[in-house]
């Protein structure tokens, strides 16, 4: 083998070395990526089971429970009130300007109730219920966590999860679909204000076409939603809180993760339990 031929035989093998190097680490990293997701995914069904089952489970706080509930329920109220009435005020607006192109103006009243009921109102009031209570909750027990108030719970024979966890994930499974219920009433009022004072239809004729078109699977599939939702937001509030690192920086990050995660949930089991019902 001449020299020059030397020289090129030598000089492919490390071009080879990088690249083989450079898909282990592709794979490596891929793996990683995926062994941890499945880290988090049984860490986060442990918690699930462990808080589910002590909800069941004596002795019980009542005033815990209590307090979350007005927490929750009471002082979502307003947020969820105003979100629900100007999203029926603008869905009769956009559905009257659709179908005016159709020549098709008296399904307004029709569209407006089931899209609250089913769709709007479950989710608009989950998302804004993860915004307010789903950063509290893993804020406040994010902050029990850093400042050790939790080891002291466990320290005096007192059970983290029956006196913190178990009651938030009662109130929040009870309450968001009252509150989603009382959004449902107030998202068709909005609709039926616009629709009479703005859009110019006639009271009897709105109302017996709303009432014509609603069924009880409407009202019943956004509560079951709401009450789906009302858990994932306390649960994954929970969950990001009791396991937040130390510092103010892993309060943060556990209430960022906490609204983020909750919000992406919500959609996820929207489309799922929307398929169930209505496939």
């Amino acid at each position: 083998m001449s020299v020059k031929q030397e020289e090129t035989a030598q000089g492919c093998a490390p071009c080879r070395i990088p690249v083989a190097d450079t898909v282990l680490d592709m794979c490596q990293s891929v793996g990683a990526t995926i062994i941890s997701f499945l880290r988090a995914t049984g860490r986060l069904a442990e918690f699930i089971g462990r808080a589910v089952s002590h909800c069941f489970m004596p002795p019980f706080f009542p005033s815990q429970l209590m307090r979350q509930i007005i927490d929750i329920g009471y002082y979502s109220l307003p947020v969820v009130g105003m979100t629900a009435l100007f999203t029926g005020m603008v869905l009769a607006l956009q559905s009257y300007t659709g179908f005016t192109r159709f020549n098709a103006e008296g399904a307004v009243a029709g569209v407006v109730v089931l899209s609250v009921t089913r769709e709007l109102a479950p989710v608009l009031a989950g998302l804004m219920v993860a915004g307010r209570v789903g950063a509290a909750i893993a804020a406040e027990i994010a902050t029990m966590r850093v400042t050790e108030q939790i080891d002291a719970l466990v320290t005096l024979s007192v059970n983290p999860f029956k006196y913190l966890i178990a009651p938030r994930l009662i109130a929040g499974t009870l309450m968001l679909p009252l509150l989603v219920f009382v959004g449902d009433i107030i998202g068709v009022f909005g609709g039926y204000v616009v629709g009479i004072y703005n859009l110019g239809f006639s009271q009897g004729s709105y109302l017996s076409q709303t009432w014509d078109t609603l069924q009880t699977m409407d009202v019943v599939s956004g509560l079951v939603k709401a009450g789906v939702f009302g858990f994932i937001v306390a649960v994954l509030g929970c969950y990001h809180g009791f396991n937040s690192k130390r510092g103010a920086q892993g309060v943060g990050a556990a209430t960022t993760n906490a609204v983020v995660s909750a919000s992406i949930m919500i959609l996820v089991f929207n489309y799922i339990l929307t398929q169930i019902f209505f496939s």
